[in-house]
């Protein structure tokens, strides 16, 4: 050794050991979970679609996830000549972001398969396996998704627009749509002096010439409050015509090319999903086609919204399962006081604690997507669809921040640190919670569902019954429901905590009929017989806790 090496090895303080290896997973062939939900209602036929996105998804999107939400979008209102462009530029990672989504079929896959039954199912694994990776593209990739429905009230708006909506080509220049293969759809609903009472919107539409109603060009003249993915190609938008409220398709560029005039204000500055553009924006005559009937607005625009409510329950399920990954990697590599953390006692029971409230959350966002699948074929689908779906969109929603604090914790300090992306997920766990109608929103849609459409609450009631008997916590949690929904006094006070049983009852019901017993007991007896505390990890001693970790990330993970 020389006398340099010599005295530089006296400056060796330490040689990094115990600490697991870089994670690098298959999101697909690792999650039991998910493989049996989509075999189980009724999209296994799209295994070999999912097989490919898996290992994108725990491989190249994990690194540009990061890039791109550490190099946040910038808004650019005029060109170097000072003529305005609104545009709003994103970082290279953004765009690979949605290229692949896109590309796997996030957006469009349905669409492109709605004559399969199942069609929804797959796309919802599709998504799941997405949010893994980033979430802030999850909002226009979600949008374009759920803009079909509305824009089919309108056939000649639908001849031109679904092609590009559905299609697997990503195409980011600021040009028009018509010159595209394949196109986004953003969304602008809320306004400053109303949020989710969209009925106080002051938005005016005003006809372009002598036309008037569906399929006939207005412009706008007002401001959305969040208006989100504002470099989409389109936008479903909210304005008064002369017979009220009414639902509008507007371009970015008018149909011979210009720019339209809609003028981005400011971007937001978020808690988190910073890889995504949210905006306000004035509407200074904007050039809009208006989609389905006059005064019909808030229903045609519903219909998007049924969709964007589901994508908020997949989205948390997928934000939940990449923390629980990254929790179950770390503790399978780290060793404490002698033992891996995964086999500590305790430690084993937080992730299986974890892995079980995951486990219920695809079971009841698989079926919900079942019934988006099924809602144009079958009336009584339809009707669970239209309650479920509120329940759901809660209920998961609610349980996403405490559940990725939870797997923050089992990373240690490093979990709060940003070169693992748990802080990320954090930022981002409240935010389905918000969109798309918060919590108080989803109770009085499960509460005006079951009062005025008996459609719907037969329907669910008939998914209660069918798991009937399979554990006595739950025929026990079945019968207080009823009892609650039948006591009429003070309902919409107690409407959180109905729900929130509904929610359990409803995973509890998969869970049974999906036929495994030992997870089924496990979650009847810790969410509704009372054998779990306040927080995650107080699941009982004899519960299955190595085969709830083991279906929530196989050992055979990288």
């Amino acid at each position: 050794m020389t006398e340099r090496n010599a005295i530089a090895a006296g400056f060796l303080t330490h040689e990094v050991t115990n600490q697991p290896p870089p994670l690098e997973y298959d999101a697909w062939t690792t999650d039991t979970v998910l493989r049996e939900v989509v075999a189980r209602e009724g999209g296994g036929w799209a295994e070999a679609d999912l097989a490919k996105y898996g290992p994108v998804v725990g491989g190249e999107m994990q690194q540009l996830a990061f890039l791109a939400n550490e190099n946040k979008p910038k808004f650019r209102p005029f060109d170097r000549y000072g003529n305005r462009r609104d545009e709003v530029e994103f970082h290279p990672a953004y765009h690979r972001l949605m290229e692949l989504g896109m590309a796997h079929g996030v957006s469009g896959f349905a669409w492109r398969n709605e004559d399969k039954p199942g069609a929804h199912v797959a796309r919802m694994a599709l998504f799941y396996l997405h949010n893994q990776a980033d979430n802030g593209t999850s909002c226009p990739l979600t949008m374009t998704y759920a803009s079909v429905p509305a824009l089919r009230h309108q056939p000649e708006v639908a001849m031109e627009w679904l092609p590009r909506v559905s299609s697997a080509s990503y195409d980011s220049r600021f040009i028009p749509a018509a010159q595209k293969s394949g196109a986004t759809i953003g969304m602008g609903m809320t306004e400053k002096q109303g949020g989710s009472d969209v009925r106080t919107n002051t938005t005016k539409a005003h006809r372009l010439g002598e036309g008037r109603g569906p399929g006939q060009p207005y412009a706008l003249v007002g401001h959305k409050w969040f208006f989100s993915a504002p470099m989409s190609d389109a936008f479903l938008v909210l304005a008064h015509a002369e017979g009220g409220l009414s639902c509008f398709l507007m371009p970015r560029f008018t149909p011979d090319g210009a720019l339209n005039a809609i003028r981005v204000q400011r971007l937001k500055d978020k808690l988190g999903d910073w890889s995504n553009a949210s905006s306000e924006v004035e509407l200074h005559g904007a050039y809009a086609v208006m989609v389905g009937a006059e005064g019909r607005g808030v229903p045609t625009i519903l219909e998007m919204v049924a969709l964007t409510r589901q994508d908020c329950m997949i989205g948390s399920s997928g934000q939940m399962r990449q923390a629980l990954v990254q929790a179950i990697h770390h503790t399978r590599h780290r060793v404490a006081f002698g033992k891996r953390l995964i086999d500590q006692p305790l430690m084993r029971n937080v992730l299986a604690d974890l892995a079980l409230e995951l486990e219920a959350h695809v079971a009841l966002t698989g079926r919900v997507s079942r019934a988006v699948d099924a809602t144009p074929r079958d009336e009584k689908e339809a009707a669970f669809c239209r309650i479920a779906t509120a329940v759901g969109k809660y209920w998961v929603c609610k349980r996403t921040p405490s559940f990725v604090n939870e797997a923050q914790e089992c990373l240690g300090g490093a979990g709060y640190v940003e070169e693992t992306n748990l802080p990320r997920l954090y930022r981002q766990a409240p935010l389905n919670s918000i969109w798309e109608g918060s919590g108080n929103i989803q109770c009085l849609d499960v509460l005006r569902a079951a009062s005025r459409e008996p459609a719907s609450r037969e329907a669910l009631f008939a998914e209660l019954l069918a798991a009937q008997g399979g554990h006595p916590a739950y025929d026990e949690a079945t019968a207080r429901l009823g009892k609650e929904l039948a006591n009429t006094d003070s309902l919409e006070v107690r409407s959180r905590t109905i729900v929130e049983g509904l929610a359990l009852a409803l995973q509890a019901s998969l869970l049974i009929r999906a036929g495994n017993t030992a997870v089924s007991d496990a979650f009847c007896e810790s969410r509704l017989g009372g054998a779990h505390g306040q927080t995650f990890g107080t699941l009982p001693a004899h519960a299955p806790m190595q085969m709830l970790i083991e279906r929530a990330f196989s050992e055979g993970a990288k």
